[in-house]
């Protein structure tokens, strides 16, 4: 079965719901059967739900939401925001801190094109670096970032539910 078209738009406040909602849903598909069950209904519980995109998007973060056409049902994400990661900071740093596509439209160019849309509205902000940390288990997601320019900066450890993980973090100009 073919994925249906998907079309990008900028989120804002109104859409909270939406991204909460494929938000959940995206890091479900990416964690099950690799991290606790418990952990991760308390991650995403914690880190996204409606109340914390709105907290997000009320401290200046930038949100490009995946959408069917036709239907508008949210299919994917991006998230930009003032970084948190234990790395040097270089003035006019961005954290892209979440980009996710529902499963089925892995392959359609829906990754590229939410990767390519948070460089240019980072490129657009005048940031000059965009950095990201990805679960350092997560080799597709690895391949996808060094592919699209990013390299190795550091490393941290995070937190999902009760349990710490070991996570790369990238970093690539803009």
């Amino acid at each position: 079965m073919t994925a249906p078209a998907w079309r990008l738009r900028r989120a804002g406040a109104g859409d909270t719901d939406a991204l909460a909602l494929v938000a959940g849903a995206t890091f479900l598909e990416a964690f099950a059967g690799v991290l606790d069950g418990a952990d991760i209904v308390a991650h995403v519980a914690r880190n996204s739900s409606a109340a914390a995109f709105a907290r997000y998007l009320d401290g200046g973060a930038v949100a490009t939401l995946a959408e069917v056409d036709p239907g508008a049902a949210p299919v994917g994400y991006s998230l930009l925001t003032p970084p948190d990661l234990p790395v040097a900071p270089l003035p006019g740093d961005i954290e892209l801190k979440r980009i996710y596509a529902l499963v089925p439209y892995h392959g359609t160019g829906l990754g590229t094109a939410l990767i390519t849309r948070a460089l240019d509205d980072a490129r657009a902000t005048g940031c000059g670096r965009v950095l990201l940390g990805v679960y350092g288990g997560n080799r597709r997601a690895h391949r996808f970032y060094e592919k699209h320019g990013f390299t190795v900066v550091g490393e941290r450890r995070f937190l999902v539910g009760a349990t710490w993980h070991d996570d790369r973090v990238y970093g690539r100009g803009v």
